[in-house]
């Protein structure tokens, strides 16, 4: 219990929400809610602990096997999973059935928190960048508080710089003359801002200049190499295609936006649709599409040869009509990219032609570059030359190195050789070391002579503190053994009654999980078979509903009585389909009456227009006409005399 109470406070400090005192919690709601942010922080059980039921029962008796390792890794990496814990507070995702989210009213409302997840995530990235970007408050305000004192210290410097002034003659005429200075100075600085502006305006003038005469050089090299036959070919040609835009394909495109507009404006007016209403506009669509496979068989039967040609021609203007939607709109995108060009074409010529002010590089400036980068490029080529220089001589050194630290280490087994010879192999690493040795040891004896008698008075001092210590703890020490002796009888008790909790808790987890398991099992049964159960009887419903529905058909179809036979779905359809065959033969008739009067009438709603245009001007002729009569005449209205000039 003590160490799933340490496990817990370590999980409060990571998430807040967690810090709780499990004794007064029920221990699967405990494991519970351990497992679940565990889960969140994407801890992974070690490779024997894989299994799952064994990992909650270890859980749930506090086992150290399984407690020990989720400490490790949680006390190993507290900032990272703070940080976790918190983005997962907004980032998992609630889970919502499917059926539930057929709702318009939740299906909006779901929606609307995915983009609010969204948008947390792009908040907190710009937030991270923020923080790591380098400015911090701390900087910010020691940047102020450092301004704030150059502030007062310049407010000084002019307070004693006016004191100074002041004792001069003439300081006033002197101040006049330096604010003067100071107004003409700006003024410069404006004129010579002002000038370069007008530079820059300059220069795009001239480049504007040049692009229109070079435009007017591609037009009349055009005009040149065409003929009036061909300049009015390709009029007419750019005329049909925006005539077919304006009149057939935008119109068209108008027309589906607004049907789409209005279809679903119907959809959004409409109530939310149930289960049952689903089921039935597909029932009814199941009909229509059976009603429209019997017509178009019937129509197949009939097989007039007259239709099989109209339908060839008919295929034939639908592929043209096609192809020319598809040339229109590769047109249109054509002339967008056309478009776009032209505006990135002239932008990047703006901006380099006047970015930052600076001008663009002509012809005698560029031969100056050239001659300035030549001149460095043989600056370089020198300073090339020392740097190689100046490699081979580290080469040479640092193989001279070489070769004096081959010949050292040569001379030290020379010595080691005599030094083995003479029998004292290791004397001069020996003197070496006794040296420093000796050095050492005298620093230290310095140290000792000076601590030596504090070292014995802190020892006395010790001495007695402890006997004070003793001689208190002395009646203490004997209580406390006889609590020792309790305390060990007591812990051999809990060891007894904790193995046996442990074992009776384990037997009856693992029960507990098999019948979970068996009733969970049993209901994914059960629901199986209901689902079964409902479509059979659904089925049967539909079955014995279309059975009646042909037995009245046959009875209606058998029968003698020719109002019953009328109320038949084979009469109704076939005077339906008759009625459909005038009703086309009609508009084919008022189509090709419309088609041979077009050509007629459009020349007449030509005429009724030119002659609209003609009595307008007379209008307007006949209004400018009575305005000058009645300059410098006197007007009598209303009992009233006006003179208009």
């Amino acid at each position: 219990m003590q160490l799933l109470q340490i496990l817990n406070d370590v999980l409060a400090e990571i998430d807040p929400k967690q810090a709780m005192d499990i004794r007064e919690e029920m221990p699967e709601q405990t494991v519970k809610r351990m497992c679940v942010l565990l889960g969140m922080l994407k801890y992974r059980p070690p490779g024997n602990l894989s299994d799952v039921s064994t990992f909650r029962q270890g859980l749930v008796t506090g086992s150290k096997p399984v407690v020990h390792p989720i400490l490790h890794w949680l006390l190993q990496r507290v900032h990272e999973l703070k940080k976790r814990a918190y983005l997962a507070r907004f980032l998992v995702k609630l889970e919502v059935p499917a059926e539930f989210l057929q709702d318009d009213v939740i299906n909006d409302t779901y929606h609307q928190y995915e983009e609010l997840v969204e948008g947390f995530k792009t908040y907190h990235k710009e937030c991270e960048q923020l923080r790591t970007s380098g400015f911090s408050t701390a900087e910010i305000r020691r940047d102020i508080s450092a301004m704030e004192e150059e502030k007062d210290q310049l407010i000084k410097r002019v307070e004693r710089l006016k004191k100074r002034v002041e004792s001069v003659s003439n300081h006033q005429r002197m101040l006049e003359q330096a604010r003067q200075l100071r107004v003409e100075k700006e003024r410069e600085e404006s004129l010579t801002h002002q000038k370069q502006e007008q530079k820059n305006q300059l220069f795009q003038a001239e480049q504007r200049l040049q692009r229109s005469q070079q435009q007017l050089k591609d037009l009349q090299q055009a005009a040149a190499d065409a003929n009036p036959e061909s300049l009015m070919k390709r009029l007419e040609e750019e005329i049909k295609i925006n005539s077919y835009m304006v009149s057939e394909k935008l119109p068209k495109e108008l027309e589906g936006m607004r049907r789409t507009v209005q279809y679903l404006q119907k959809v959004a007016s409409e109530p939310a649709m149930g289960q049952a209403d689903l089921q039935e506009l597909e029932d009814k669509i199941k009909e229509a599409d059976s009603q429209i496979n019997q017509l178009i068989e019937r129509k197949m039967m009939r097989n007039d040869p007259m239709d099989d040609k109209l339908t060839l021609y008919r295929q034939q203007a639908s592929i043209i009509i096609r192809r020319k939607e598809s040339k229109a709109e590769e047109l249109q995108e054509a002339r967008e990219e056309l478009a776009a060009a032209d505006r990135e074409l002239r932008q990047r010529s703006s901006q380099a032609q006047a970015s930052d002010g600076a001008e663009v590089i002509r012809g005698d400036e560029l031969k100056r570059l050239v001659v300035k980068l030549r001149s460095k490029g043989t600056v370089y080529k020198k300073k090339r030359q020392e740097i190689a220089e100046l490699k081979a001589e580290y080469g040479v050194l640092q193989r001279t190195e070489e070769i004096l630290k081959e010949r050292h280490e040569t001379v030290q087994q020379k010595l080691q050789t005599v030094e083995a010879e003479k029998g004292i192999s290791g004397y001069s690493d020996t003197q070496e070391e006794l040296e420093r040795v000796s050095a050492i040891k005298s620093e230290l004896d310095e140290k000792k002579g000076r601590t030596l008698d504090d070292m014995s008075e802190m020892v006395k001092k010790l001495n007695s503190m402890i006997v004070e210590k003793k001689s208190a703890l002395a009646p203490i020490i004997k209580e406390l053994r006889s609590l020792r002796q309790r305390c060990q009888e007591l812990s051999q008790e809990y060891e007894e009654k904790k193995v046996q909790y442990e074992s009776c808790a384990a037997g009856l987890e693992s029960n507990r999980s098999k019948l979970e398991q068996e009733v969970k099992a049993l209901r994914e049964e059960t629901a199986q078979e209901e689902n079964q159960y409902h479509h059979i009887n659904s089925m049967s419903e539909i079955i014995e509903m279309q059975i009646q529905r042909a037995a009245d058909e046959m009875k209606a179809y058998v029968s003698s009585d020719p109002q019953e036979r009328k109320k038949a779905i084979r009469e109704v359809y076939m005077k339906n389909i008759s009625e459909q065959e005038l009703l086309g033969k009609k508009l084919r008739e008022k189509q090709k009456m419309v088609r041979e009067s077009h050509s007629a009438n459009m020349e007449q709603m030509k005429m009724w227009r030119d002659l609209e245009q003609l009595m307008e001007c007379k209008r307007q002729c006949f209004i400018r006409a009575q305005s000058q009569a009645s300059i410098g005449q006197v007007i009598q209205e209303g009992g009233e005399d006006r003179l208009v000039l």
